[in-house]
């Protein structure tokens, strides 16, 4: 049984390799900066290692500060200057403004309708003013400034503790659960320990998250493998997607049902008030503030 699932999936390669080869032969040969030849298939991924700004550096000597390499069948244009990195990011940051597709947001962020990966134009405006007025906002961010000193106190007291009594900690992990409290509570409101999502703690579900983000991904290089799936990849983003996603629903709910009255309101809060009010210039829902309130607490749980 094993031999011939393999067989049907080496001929569903086959066919898939075929279509894309076709289809790339009868695409009209674009203009695109001088690079590397590369090797069928893989392209230029043989040229790169786990060092991958040096050897963009020693490619970009022969090449020039603009230039085209390729990831397995993905071309990628590479700015390695000072100058040619303001012509992409600044001279013309609206032409390149949109993310290539990337399954992580694909699955974790609603088929990429956050900050970071929607497409450029009047949705993603509407959504960066939202968030810069009324969630990053000076005066948002200054409200927080007694809860952060109180949990940077606690910390403080603790290596106290620790030092007087000689006890080993690992410091990187307290200053990451740290920046997890703090982005909890502000966010949440509250800060949600390991047991509150049962089996998978809240914490591990992040990092979890934050792992297979940064793996590797052949379907990104190879796009016809994407149907494949063969390491898994999307099966498992959709089960942390589904983990993730009952999690922020159960927030939400808590705050609806909550009658206690906040001196600071969190994030969830202000976004709540933002659906009830119509005041977004945009079609709101409970999906938007879950896009915003899991979109901004794993970028910080990413930077700690």
């Amino acid at each position: 049984m094993a031999s011939l699932w393999l067989a049907l999936a080496v001929v569903a390669l086959f066919f898939l390799l075929l279509q894309q080869l076709q289809k790339k032969l009868s695409t009209k040969k674009k203009k695109l900066p001088p690079g590397p030849r590369g090797l069928p298939l893989l392209g230029n991924l043989h040229m790169v290692g786990e060092n991958l700004h040096q050897d963009l550096y020693k490619i970009a000597k022969k090449y020039g500060p603009i230039m085209t390499i390729r990831f397995g069948l993905v071309p990628v244009i590479v700015a390695s200057s000072p100058h040619a990195a303001e012509q992409f990011l600044k001279t013309h940051d609206l032409v390149f403004a949109s993310r290539p597709y990337n399954e992580v947001p694909q699955y974790m962020f609603y088929e990429r309708r956050n900050l970071v990966s929607a497409k450029y134009g009047p949705y993603w405006r509407n959504m960066r003013k939202l968030c810069t007025l009324q969630l990053l906002s000076n005066a948002k961010i200054h409200q927080f400034q007694p809860m952060r000193k109180q949990e940077l106190g606690i910390l403080v007291n603790f290596l106290k503790q620790a030092a007087s009594e000689g006890t080993v900690i690992d410091l990187s992990a307290k200053v990451a659960s740290l920046s997890a409290n703090m982005s909890c509570l502000m966010i949440f409101g509250k800060k949600y320990m390991d047991e509150d999502l049962g089996d998978k703690g809240f914490k591990a579900l992040i990092q979890d998250i934050l792992h297979i983000a940064a793996l590797p991904n052949f379907a990104e290089f190879f796009p016809f493998l994407r149907v494949l799936d063969l390491q898994g990849f999307a099966r498992r983003m959709k089960e942390l997607a589904k983990l993730f996603d009952e999690f922020l629903e159960r927030v939400i709910d808590e705050h609806v049902q909550s009658t206690e009255q906040k001196q600071a309101k969190d994030m969830v809060d202000t976004l709540m008030s933002i659906m009830q009010s119509n005041e977004a210039e945009f079609e709101f829902d409970r999906r938007h503030i879950k896009l915003f309130a899991g979109n901004v607490h794993s970028n910080s749980t990413f930077v700690s």
